[in-house]
């Protein structure tokens, strides 16, 4: 009995070392990274098997009140919230509102071209519909309080930059057609769509529509740096980004939604499969992405990954749906990128793994 309580103890010990030897690489990794320790800086977490084994916070939440970063502090995601926007195309499919393989014109009958576009090329960034965000007009925009039809009528009569499914290339007015698209077929806000259908069911109770008026506790405020200063960032309408990039959440929450969706709480297995699916180009070619995740491989394995970037923000999101490990970096400086940091964590997850 002793020898075995002795050999459950060094096991106990074993893990506890490496634990901690796992510690000590990440933030050998994030401290260079966030270095100022005065400045903005970000939360990360890595999660196994649904739970959190690692959670750090760096610099700071708000420079002018010099209050520093938590783990519960709230960032806006950027395009990370595309993900968010595919589920929800993907549950009104299984409703039967929809199919991924509908032409836009079903539900925009006055959309140019909009007979030969598909929600399924929105979603995977082949309709070849002009990219908003990349038009030198879109300043005349950034501040104005657009309905989602003013958004879309903002890019609709553009030319097109190639006949749908002819290549791959990331879009976020596909994804503003797509929130457009909602609206019309539920008759309510994308934002309260989201609200109810996804935050409320997950449980994801500190997460939201962006809004820089409303009071909202353990915000991260947003930074920029101009040459050599930090200065808050530059300020835009959320109806802009809309559902492309306007949401708002934490580390708990996000590991929330991807625990969510592990568990199928939102749709049946064979339709949250189809978000997770390469598809192919009209010449056959595979693209990379499926519905709002980029499906890639980290030391040849495979991975679902996604980054976000919005005025004063940088997000990167790395999941390993073989292992179900999960690492999610989140910044308040578009200074400071997590996208290779995260990913360099997933490669010593993995190595770790192995061993």
């Amino acid at each position: 009995m002793k020898k075995n309580t002795l050999t459950f103890l060094l096991f106990l010990l074993q893990l506890f070392a490496s634990a901690q030897k796992l510690d000590r690489k990440i933030d050998s990794l994030l401290s260079n990274v966030f270095a100022d320790k005065n400045g903005p800086g970000g939360a990360f977490m890595v999660a196994k098997a649904g739970k959190p084994i690692y959670q750090k916070a760096f610099g700071k939440a708000n420079l002018e009140l010099n209050v520093n970063m938590n783990t519960s502090n709230l960032f806006q995601l950027g395009s990370i919230t595309k993900q968010f926007t595919a589920i929800a195309i993907l549950m009104l499919e299984e409703k039967g509102k929809l199919s991924v393989s509908d032409p836009i014109s079903k539900f925009i009958p006055d959309y140019p071209n909009g007979n030969n576009i598909t929600i399924h090329q929105l979603l995977n960034h082949t309709s070849g519909v002009k990219d908003f965000t990349k038009m030198k007009s879109i300043a005349q925009i950034a501040q104005q309080n657009l309905s989602p039809k003013e958004l879309v009528g903002f890019f609709r009569d553009e030319p097109i930059d190639f006949k749908p499914g002819e290549k791959f290339e990331y879009n976020n007015s596909g994804y503003a057609v797509l929130g457009y698209i909602i609206e019309l077929i539920t008759q309510e806000t994308y934002e309260n769509f989201i609200q109810k259908n996804i935050f409320e069911k997950a449980g994801m109770s500190n997460s939201r529509y962006a809004n820089d008026v409303a009071i909202i506790q353990n915000r991260a405020y947003g930074y920029q740096k101009k040459s050599s200063q930090y200065v808050n960032k530059t300020k835009i309408s959320f109806s802009i980004p809309y559902a492309s990039g306007a949401l708002m959440s934490t580390l708990e929450d996000m590991l929330k939604w991807q625990n969510a969706l592990n568990q199928n709480l939102f749709l049946k297995s064979n339709s949250v499969k189809k978000a997770f699916t390469k598809s192919k180009l009209n010449n056959g070619e595979v693209v990379n992405y499926g519905y709002g995740w980029h499906l890639l491989s980290i030391n040849n394995i495979p991975t679902r990954e996604h980054g976000g970037s919005i005025f004063g923000f940088k997000t990167m999101g790395v999941y390993f749906p073989n292992q179900d490990i999960y690492i999610l970096g989140l910044s308040n400086c578009d200074c400071n990128s997590p996208t290779q940091v995260t990913r360099d964590i997933a490669k010593i997850l993995i190595e770790n793994s192995k061993n």
